[in-house]
């Protein structure tokens, strides 16, 4: 904790590990039980015609996908950082195209640079899963 406390950079490095490990989990898990908010109603129209089942189903989905981002997170933030951005990514893409969710997006855009910067940190203060001579 003293590392945390006075290496500013290394501080905003384990916050946001923590931030993005944690928070896609909390989400993730409550897309089975929708308790924060009524998932299936941020999954844009044209993407629910395209799917071969329900919304619900897709968000079920969605549920494990961010659980998993987060344990990935939480182990190797080095490399998955950048899916979470990708996976960010794609929220804004569909909530750009649902009116009203204007905002959510914005929220979202903001998230994915946080993302990115998890990963920027991490290339100082998360080891490669494999040195340049090819040792682990």
């Amino acid at each position: 904790m003293e590392r945390v406390r006075t290496e500013p950079a290394y501080g905003a490095f384990v916050m946001l590990r923590v931030g993005f490990a944690v928070l896609p989990i909390v989400f993730g898990l409550d897309k089975f039980a929708n308790v924060l908010a009524d998932w299936d109603g941020y999954l844009a129209p044209w993407i629910v015609a395209l799917l071969p089942f329900s919304a619900h189903t897709a968000m079920l989905i969605v549920g494990v996908v961010e659980v998993v981002a987060g344990v990935l997170v939480a182990l190797k933030p080095r490399y998955c950082a950048y899916v979470v951005a990708l996976w960010l990514a794609g929220i804004v893409v569909n909530l750009l195209t649902y009116p009203g969710f204007y905002d959510v997006a914005l929220r979202d855009v903001g998230l994915l640079l946080g993302a990115l910067t998890l990963g920027r940190l991490a290339s100082v203060y998360d080891p490669p899963l494999r040195s340049r001579d090819g040792a682990r």
